[in-house]
């Protein structure tokens, strides 16, 4: 439990320094690769899009069928066929989740899925404006598995100087995949006045 708890901490910290600094990359710090989006694998497209769309605020960029052939009429005439929907957040070059679902040939749902917070597992970091409204809805999705209640808890300042308080919880989505909603409870953390609000209690 306690490294469980400093994972979730270092992922919420490591939230924190990625919103004080998301900004485009300038040309003399470019590197020659591009990360565009995580592409995830569901079993339930309909089920996945009310918690990243409906619950969590996504906007859909992209929904298809995708057959194999290309000018396959329905499943029965197709060798693969699948559903891609693109989600965005607010980059719409990296802020991007895809998700599949395999129709034509179906894919089988693993006996054990990969434990939250595991090796080869993955966490999604989301920052949110209203992390317990959005905790409620999205515990409420079948399949979601309720990891950490949402918490108040406090980082150290830049610097050294102050503390940053920070609302955290996570949980799994349909799939099975770690979710962190981080709700900052200060403006810009590295603004000098992170002590701005009244701080929570450490976690």
């Amino acid at each position: 439990m306690r490294l469980h708890r400093f994972l979730l901490l270092l992922g919420g910290l490591c939230s924190l320094v990625t919103a004080s600094l998301a900004a485009p990359v300038s040309d003399a710090e470019r590197v020659p690769i591009d990360l565009r989006r995580t592409t995830l694998i569901v079993r339930d497209m309909d089920n996945s899009l009310r918690f990243y769309r409906d619950v969590l605020g996504l906007k859909v960029a992209y929904d298809q069928i995708i057959r194999t052939p290309r000018d396959a009429a329905s499943d029965a005439d197709a060798e693969r066929s699948l559903r891609l929907v693109l989600l965005q957040a607010n980059d719409d070059f990296i802020g991007m989740i895809g998700m599949i679902q395999y129709f034509k040939p179906l894919k089988p749902v693993p006996a054990t899925p990969a434990e939250p917070f595991s090796i080869g597992s993955m966490v999604f970091v989301f920052n949110v404006k209203d992390a317990a409204a959005r905790f409620a809805a999205a515990r409420e999705v079948p399949g979601v598995r309720v990891i950490e209640e949402p918490a108040p808890t406090t980082y150290p300042g830049y610097g050294g100087k102050g503390v940053i308080p920070v609302l955290v919880s996570t949980l799994t989505d349909p799939d099975g995949y770690a979710i962190e909603l981080n709700e900052l409870l200060v403006g810009n953390p590295r603004s000098g006045n992170a002590e701005a609000p009244v701080a929570p209690a450490a976690k």
